[in-house]
């Protein structure tokens, strides 16, 4: 018997969709409440490495050469690449981010893939150790790659499983990590070195970098109510 999505969400809210919910509103208040302490560095810190590793990844796609990345203690980072194609390159940061929250949020969503997202975040970080070029990257790598270790044995050998938990929670701190990073860096303020300003520079449509970032802010957000809605669809 085949299942079909029930994409009109009907009847909803079952037990574990009123969990997902509450467990991603209860996160959002962590992070906001938390924002500017030291506790939410690493996890921010995270969010720049996404966003760098995600220029990587579209220079490699563009048949570029990435020659170096840098995440820096200030939550500022670089992704030196050779060759590819610049005018995919550049919003790749920005919605790169984002799109790796929606799959993180979803990857929640059940334990298997939860240990898939874990899995292959963990091969990242190893991978990016290779090519870091500075102190504070390799740091962030190696101390995700114990965190996730830790958090795998806590989850298959004791009842603390709070692998889905964390994957959710680095989800969506990651969302609203990008959405915010996008208002303040290319809308509130215009950073005529912003990745934004880049594109715009490149790009042949009458649109400058502030455009550009208002556009990007807007795709975040479907990015991260899409991954509520695909969740609760998930889940129904």
């Amino acid at each position: 018997m085949k299942l079909k999505p029930n994409w009109e969400l009907k009847n909803c809210c079952n037990h574990e969709q009123v969990v997902f919910l509450v467990t991603v509103g209860v996160c959002t208040v962590v992070i906001l409440a938390l924002w500017r302490t030291i506790l939410l560095r690493p996890f921010k810190l995270v969010t720049v490495f996404l966003h760098e590793a995600s220029h990587a990844i579209a220079c490699k796609l563009t048949c570029g050469h990435v020659e170096g990345i840098q995440v820096h203690a200030d939550e500022g980072g670089t992704t030196q690449t050779r060759g590819g194609i610049y005018w995919i390159i550049l919003p790749a940061g920005y919605l790169g981010s984002s799109f790796w929250g929606m799959v993180l949020i979803l990857a929640s969503t059940n334990l298997l893939t939860a240990r898939i997202a874990a899995g292959c975040f963990v091969v990242a970080l190893l991978v990016v150790l290779c090519v870091a070029k500075n102190w504070t990257l390799r740091g962030l790598c190696i101390g995700f790659v114990v965190f996730l270790g830790v958090v795998w044995i806590l989850q298959e050998t004791t009842k603390i499983r709070i692998l889905r938990y964390i994957i959710l929670f680095i989800g969506v701190m990651n969302s609203l990590f990008s959405v915010y990073d996008i208002y303040d860096d290319l809308i509130s303020r215009r950073v005529h070195s912003s990745d934004a300003e880049k594109f715009a520079e490149v790009c042949p449509c009458p649109c400058n970098g502030v455009g550009w970032g208002v556009i990007w802010g807007f795709i975040s957000l479907a990015f991260l109510c899409g991954a509520m809605y695909i969740g609760l669809v998930i889940l129904s």
